[in-house]
């Protein structure tokens, strides 16, 4: 009776730990007409994926990650926590996108991203920029330091 509740209990604890919370996803690379481009054409592997929570300590705040070959990217094991995260992908010269996910305890978050690319007549170049606001490479890329003393 004793092993069985042991094993019971083994079990219960390791299907516990399989359903951790988990952003994970894919990316898709497409046309100013939402046509997809072919792998084979251009390849979505090291689209930066950043992954924020907004209602966690600031040092547990953000993760990023890259998308891998085949488009498919995940959250670092124990990163995910409750709460609401803004998950974001970007790549250089394709428009940003954004979403929101309620994550809890034992929630499993699969996002589908369409990355529409931006026509090179419509690109902006920072040597061309009028203010510093058109400098900024990634908006929605935070890098908060804490202050020294």
């Amino acid at each position: 009776m004793r092993l069985t509740k042991n094993l019971f209990g083994a079990v219960l604890l390791l299907l516990l730990a399989a359903c951790s919370p988990k952003i994970y996803g894919t990316l898709q690379l497409v046309d100013a007409n939402m046509q997809p481009i072919p792998l084979a054409k251009e390849n979505p592997q090291g689209t930066i994926v950043n992954m924020i929570n907004t209602s966690t300590i600031l040092e547990n705040a953000s993760q990023a990650v890259t998308v891998d070959a085949e488009g498919n990217f995940t959250s670092t094991k124990g990163f995910v926590v409750p709460g609401t995260f803004k998950v974001e992908a970007t790549r250089i010269g394709y428009l940003t996108e954004t979403k929101s996910v309620q994550i809890g305890t034992y929630t499993r978050a699969n996002l589908e991203f369409r990355l529409r690319k931006i026509p090179e007549s419509k690109r902006k170049s920072i040597e061309g920029s009028k203010s510093d606001e058109d400098k900024i490479v990634n908006p929605g890329e935070v890098n908060i330091q804490p202050p020294t003393m």
